[in-house]
């Protein structure tokens, strides 16, 4: 055999600590058909730093769509499916690079992901700038080998094959057509290059993860092996592998044998359903009965199609994709969204998700009985949900279960008529929905019985939107696209309904009040430079009390809400005023001319806006004003203090009452704003820092001039009747 070696790699990505989906690092391949041995290569590694640590990185794999995973131990939606994923853990500890190798055989052809993350976050809250976090980088690599001619079995055809040695396994595939019921490999005229008992080992199917459903089986001696699967999967290549259990020189010849057992479809589609893709879904549909939404035929020809029922293995109903948006599918019956359910043959619905595209989402099925079209009362509609192939002996097995998939049951009965089935990122496949009707008392009881079904089926980016209180983010790895729910108010699990950390109304209102009217604290402060005739300063705090209350009310993450405007520019007004209010507060303090003084206001504001326009978080933006305007107060007091020839300011009782209390307070703030927030305690941390600040401004504000009195500011709106009083002291001088 040749084998034909290739490489694939995607770019290192920086890991993060896990608190949803989103900081989890997706990965995403595509393995080749044919490929006999893959090879994940995992590099891992760390800064140098002191603040790198040891850490455990966490990989997980899956075969056909993102890993579902469940780091946090939190709660999934009700109904929905959840198999655990294949998970590594790579430990870095004192070696700054770990090296990892996962060897997977016979892998299954097509899309594989691997998603890679940190533990869970701390939830502290960390000012960009303060710290330097660790870089935890992870790359996946990966290698496959695959066979350049692989033989071909020919359905019906008995075909020699041979096994060199127990170190060259033979492998062969083969083709499964559409609508193959059930599927017989045999093995013939076994025989051994030494004349001793043949012993081979037989494997079909590919290796998937998190679960592989190979099919195993053992052949000993001269006489004929066979194994048989129902339900293989349509229009596909199965991998066969055949491997010899001998001698180590001994080879091995054999005769194998594919077969099928065909099922033949019958169809309820006919010319009237094909006209109804050009009316409304809301419009009436011919032949139809309202409320049951099914064709309504001639009796005779009603009649016709149920006696013919039994010599058809399933009945298919049209189904029509429609596509939404990204990530977003809603498929439509022609029929009506209600379907007859027999217990002839199972009622087939093909749900197509095999774009390459609709694996980031969730499948979303929901089935409801119509009671009054069941005329039996202890009858029960089985339903089952599976990939790459349809259930078709639900009447014998009930366990939903095909070849290599283990689908997914549902029931409806007249007790239970409701029935909700929530797929989580479903594998890259044909989806089929499989309804029959199930008698307890034998299927004789209910041959002319007939129920209806209404089903909905679609694909959502995240189910019910994440709800209430979660956040559904579309996230992108290169251009493949999948969705993501980011929680809050302390809800979480995969579609934000874990309510066992949720924070209550009453403790949501609570933030919201706390942190909107802890800006009220900036009154006095606004008071304070009115009285002293600071009113450009006034006007600065007023606007930050404005914005930071409906940035912070608009800013909640629970039902406690309001927002007058955009959220991005309400949270951009506010932090423009909380910096440039310290610039005019430290530039006041520095008593320089007034001309000087606003000058610096406005090419500061100006500054400070563009900055923040940059880079909105960033320490620097907040650090660099608040010191270039300390150097300038600095500066001017120093050249004050040569100039009077003693200190300044130069009353005690200054520094004493008003200075030292005001530093020890800005002080304070900005530890709490820095080192002290976490998510858990944000909103009263957060309303600490709001009045800790504007008190600070209210003990820093310099007193007012000398030659000015309380309120002088008014007594310029007189200044008309004083040019008037000069004016007629002029005149009177004269005369």
């Amino acid at each position: 055999s040749l084998y034909v070696s290739e490489y694939f790699s995607q770019s290192a990505q920086k890991l993060s600590f896990y608190s949803w989906y989103g900081n989890a690092k997706l990965f995403h391949f595509r393995v080749p058909e044919d490929t006999v041995l893959l090879r994940w290569l995992l590099q891992a590694s760390q800064g140098k730093g002191p603040e790198c640590t040891s850490m455990e990185i966490t990989v997980h794999f899956r075969y056909g769509a993102p890993p579902v995973i469940n780091p946090l131990g939190t709660r999934f939606p009700a109904n929905a499916t959840v198999r655990p994923s294949y998970k590594i853990s790579i430990t870095l500890s004192s070696a700054a690079q770990n090296t990892t190798f996962v060897n997977v055989s016979t892998p299954a052809a097509g899309d594989w992901f691997i998603a890679a993350h940190l533990p869970e976050a701390a939830g502290r809250i960390e000012v960009k700038g303060f710290s330097t976090p660790c870089p935890y980088m992870f790359q996946a690599d990966m290698f496959v080998l695959r066979l350049a001619d692989v033989p071909v079995l020919e359905p019906g055809v008995a075909t020699p094959q041979t096994v060199i040695s127990p170190a060259k396994p033979l492998h062969v595939k083969v083709f499964v057509p559409k609508h193959a019921a059930s599927m017989r490999l045999e093995l013939r005229s076994c025989t051994t290059s030494e004349q001793k008992a043949c012993a081979v080992r037989v494997v079909l199917g590919s290796i998937t993860l998190p679960q592989s459903f190979q099919r195993i089986v053992t052949c000993t001696g001269s006489v004929n092996c066979s194994l048989a699967l129902d339900s293989p999967p349509w229009e596909k290549w199965l991998q066969i592998v055949v491997e010899s259990l001998g001698a180590a020189n001994a080879s091995v010849s054999v005769e194998m044998l594919a077969s099928f057992a065909a099922c033949r479809p019958g169809s309820t589609s006919s010319i009237l359903n094909f006209s109804s893709l050009n009316q409304s879904q809301t419009g009436p549909r011919p032949g139809s009965t309202g409320a049951a939404g099914s064709s309504t035929l001639p009796t005779g020809e009603a009649s016709h199609n149920v006696s013919s029922q039994r010599s058809f293995c399933l009945q298919n109903q049209p189904v029509v994709r429609e596509d939404l948006d990204v990530v977003s599918v809603r498929y439509r019956l022609l029929n009506g969204p209600s379907v007859p359910v027999h217990s002839t043959s199972p009622t087939l619905l093909l749900l197509s998700l095999n774009t390459g595209m609709d694996s980031g989402g969730s499948l979303v099925v929901s089935l409801l009985l119509n009671k009054t079209s069941v005329s039996l009362a202890n009858a029960t509609v089985v339903a089952c949900v599976s990939a790459a192939s349809p259930v078709l002996s639900l009447n014998a097995t009930r366990n939903c279960s095909t070849a290599f998939f283990q689908g997914y049951p549902l029931s409806l009965s007249t007790s239970s008529a409701e029935a909700m089935l929530i797929v989580l990122y479903p594998q890259t496949d044909d989806w089929f929905l499989s309804l029959q009707l199930i008698c307890p008392k034998g299927q004789g009881e209910c041959d002319a019985a007939e129920a209806k079904v209404t089903v909905f089926a679609y694909l959502t980016p995240c189910f019910n939107d994440c709800g209430p209180y979660g956040q559904c983010s579309l996230l992108r790895r290169h251009g493949y696209l999948y969705a993501g729910c980011s929680c809050k108010a302390g809800w979480g699990g995969w579609s934000c309904t874990d309510d066992t950390k949720a924070q209550s109304v009453g403790v949501q209102n609570l933030a919201t009040l706390l942190l909107t009217l802890s800006n009220l604290m900036f009154l006095p402060a606004i008071a304070i430079a009115v009285y002293r005739c600071y009113l450009v300063e006034a006007s600065v705090y007023t606007y930050t009390m404005f914005f930071s209350t409906f940035y912070h009310a608009c800013d909640q993450p629970g039902v406690a809400v309001m927002c007058i405007m955009d959220y991005d520019t309400l949270q951009y007004c506010d932090f423009l005023g909380s910096v440039v209010s310290i610039w005019v507060t430290i530039l006041c303090m520095s008593r320089v001319k007034k001309i000087v003084k606003y000058v610096l206001f406005v090419l500061g504001t100006l500054l400070i806006a563009m900055s923040l326009q940059l880079d909105r978080r960033g320490v620097w933006n907040m650090m660099g004003p608040c010191l270039f305007a300390l150097v300038i107060m600095i500066a001017a007091w120093v050249y004050h203090g040569v100039k009077r020839r003693h200190c300044y300011p130069s009353s005690w009782k200054r520094w004493v009452f008003y200075l030292l209390p005001g530093i020890t307070l800005a002080f304070i703030a900005i530890s709490v704003y820095a080192f002290m927030e976490t998510n858990e305690n944000y909103y009263y941390t957060h309303s600490i820092w709001h009045v800790l600040v504007a008190c600070s401004v209210a003990f820093l504000l310099p007193p007012r001039d000398k030659h000015k009195k309380p309120w002088a500011w008014s007594q310029k709106l007189t200044c008309r009747y004083q040019i008037c009083q000069n004016d007629r002291e002029e005149l009177y001088a004269v005369t």
